[in-house]
């Protein structure tokens, strides 16, 4: 299949599923032990961008609930077999780097201690598309039963993404209302109180949302498309990159996935991949980028596979009288966005504050 046929086959399947609300990134995702980005079964590595997505939406279009992937090769490599008259799903990566051997100044290959040929890494002139065929475990036989991955404890989870947020270095505010935005110009956040939340689970799903956008500044991963007016082209592609990247990082941290006021932009991004249909892999490379971006600053406290797994035996986080861990955990961040209410309020003008103080006498009459 020619890469512009692939394209034009993606985006139609992506278009469809727009259109029918069912797209991966405009469902809501709840906190499981089972992954939903799809991996390979044999390497346990997540499938990138594109790639990602084609499989999601090939898994929805099959009614594939399991999110292994593989190939041919490498099912008869686990002793397992696809099933007689199974269709695989084709992929394509891009390879920009490449191994060649190291040769001394005669043209003889240079070998290590051991004998062995040494290779080294090189940037090839022109990237390299290559394309394979995967199958869904439900398209194989002799697998064994998925496993439920190992999950973090809530109040584990939402440290890990307080952490991201600590040390974004974007500041966040917090003012009643419904709103959730990010604004280019003075690099910060505005979002609802945290009470306003159905669950802590969607505050930060919220909160690492507009992180998302915010990783677009020019001191960071620098995306043009940022800041853009709202209905334009440029505003829906940027929203694409960013929903997209939450959906990755709910699945990585746990937290769930709630595509909020998706219904806005679907037209735009119906639009987009009807004028250009590569635009969902541009757009999904960089939500990669967005994701890997937000879950390095998780480094300081990172919630790894181990951690999750010991997290039966290992000692709980103190509670302080008449709460649970998370109970308390939460109660904190609550009071933290109050102090900066506070701080915010004691740093306007006077004539402002009383102006405030007068609206809310006037509402609580």
């Amino acid at each position: 299949m020619a890469n512009n046929d692939y394209a034009q086959t993606v985006a139609a399947s992506i278009i469809k599923q727009l259109e029918d609300g069912t797209a991966p990134w405009v469902k809501p995702w709840e906190p499981s032990d089972q992954r939903f980005i799809p991996y390979n079964a044999v390497t346990g590595k997540e499938y990138q961008g594109g790639n990602a997505l084609w499989l999601m939406v090939t898994a929805e279009n099959k009614g594939y609930a399991d999110a292994r992937w593989m190939t041919y090769k490498q099912a008869q490599g686990i002793d397992a077999q696809v099933m007689k008259g199974e269709r695989g799903t084709l992929i394509q990566y891009i390879k920009k780097f490449d191994r060649v051997p190291i040769e001394n100044d005669q043209g003889q290959p240079v070998r290590d201690g051991e004998g062995k040929p040494m290779y080294r890494t090189v940037e090839l002139d022109r990237p390299r598309i290559f394309s394979a065929v995967v199958f869904n475990a439900e398209q194989i036989s002799g697998l064994p039963k998925i496993e439920a991955r190992p999950t973090m404890p809530a109040w584990e989870r939402h440290q890990a993404a307080e952490t991201i947020m600590e040390n974004s270095g974007v500041p966040i505010s917090y003012k009643p209302g419904d709103r959730a935005f990010y604004t280019v110009k003075n690099d910060a956040i505005t979002m609802p109180e945290r009470v306003q939340f159905k669950t802590p689970d969607n505050f930060y799903a919220t909160a690492l949302h507009e992180l998302g956008h915010a990783t677009g500044h020019p001191t960071r991963l620098n995306r043009p498309d940022l800041g853009m007016p709202f209905g334009s082209a440029a505003y829906a592609r940027e929203e694409l990159r960013a929903e997209i990247a939450s959906l990755m990082i709910a699945d990585r941290m746990g937290i769930g996935h709630d595509p909020g006021q998706h219904a806005a932009y679907v037209g735009g991004w119906i639009k987009a991949l009807k004028e250009e249909p590569r635009e969902i892999f541009r757009a999904a490379a960089d939500a990669e980028k967005i994701a890997g971006y937000l879950t390095d600053l998780q480094q300081e406290r990172k919630a790894t596979v181990a951690s999750a797994a010991t997290a039966a035996t290992a000692p709980t986080p103190a509670a302080a009288p008449g709460g649970t861990p998370e109970q308390n955990y939460w109660q904190r961040g609550i009071e933290s966005g109050r102090s900066i209410q506070l701080a915010e309020a004691a740093s306007r003008p006077q004539v402002e504050r009383q102006a405030t103080k007068d609206q809310a006498a006037i509402a609580g009459r």
